[in-house]
């Protein structure tokens, strides 16, 4: 009985070590270059260090081609190669450590991205996994049915942050904001803020922020309420409406009726010098915006 169970781990074991294979390879690389990284399946995790190379660890799937690895000038290029009709085993775990300032690439379809540490722009794309960075410069995250993620670094950057049927949730971002989403709840927590934009089509908008002067935000939603708190001053043109939902504020003024054989309301006022703007509008929800 012992003998059965020893040589049962050991064929798992056996079975394991077949389906995947380490990698650790390594290319020299510019210190403000770009690197392209594409993974099928499974996750990429990037971070940047002081190194003038590009390494790639982890485990890529037993019916994967190759693990490329080269450069051309400036760029490098990481893909995991995989045959064109296999959908079984090319799951890959893959580490890539870059340039801390270089800016990067990064696109997977089942796969998890994760990266930190790098200044450059990141342009991060995937189909159904989730996406989370550090927003040193300017960031693209997107992703059709996971979870982005995107925190600030103190730096003012530009993010834009996209999800389908994940959650968007942005934090600690200085300077410029965009989040689309179409079935899921948005969540911003931000710094100073000059352009703000984030629109939704089902789902929730929870918004803090720091309006700049001359600062311009505008939230949309056709299903969800709308929450919004300002840090510090405001000084903004409000332009608020709801066709079928509450309108509160702690500003003051109280909405209008559109119309009395509508059920929609209207706030339009002007707040502090009124050098910025502030439109916020939902079809079907509550609007709640304060101090």
């Amino acid at each position: 009985m012992k003998y059965r169970s020893y040589a049962f781990v050991s064929a798992l074991l056996l079975a394991t070590a077949a389906q995947a294979e380490s990698v650790d390879e390594t290319i020299d690389a510019a210190a403000d270059g770009h690197v392209n990284i594409s993974n099928v399946a499974g996750s990429i995790e990037v971070a940047g260090w002081s190194k003038n190379s590009v390494e790639v660890t982890g485990d890529i799937g037993e019916n994967v081609e190759e693990l490329v690895l080269e450069r051309d000038g400036d760029v490098v290029t990481v893909k995991v190669k995989v045959p064109k009709r296999s959908k079984s085993r090319i799951s890959s775990d893959i580490v890539v450590r870059v340039p801390k300032d270089s800016s990067i690439d990064v696109s997977g379809v089942s796969a998890d991205i994760d990266v930190e540490d790098v200044n450059g722009e990141q342009d991060l794309h995937t189909v159904s996994g989730d996406v989370t960075t550090t927003a040193v410069a300017g960031v693209s995250a997107n992703s059709v049915s996971g979870d982005v993620s995107v925190d600030g670094s103190g730096i003012r950057s530009e993010v834009r942050a996209n999800s389908y049927s994940g959650d968007v949730e942005v934090s600690g971002v200085l300077g410029e904001v965009t989040a689309e989403a179409v079935s899921v709840d948005v969540w911003v927590d931000a710094g100073e803020i000059e352009r703000m934009t984030v629109e939704t089509v089902n789902g929730d908008l929870d918004i803090t922020l720091e309006l700049a002067s001359g600062g311009r935000m505008t939230l949309s939603t056709v299903n969800g309420d709308v929450d919004v708190e300002f840090e510090g001053s405001v000084s903004a043109e409000f332009d608020i409406s709801s066709f079928n939902g509450d309108i509160d504020n702690c500003f003051g003024p109280a909405p209008k009726r559109t119309s009395k054989y509508a059920p929609g309301l209207e706030l339009e006022f002007t707040e502090g010098g009124g050098n910025g703007s502030v439109t916020i509008s939902t079809m079907n929800g509550d609007i709640d915006f304060c101090k």
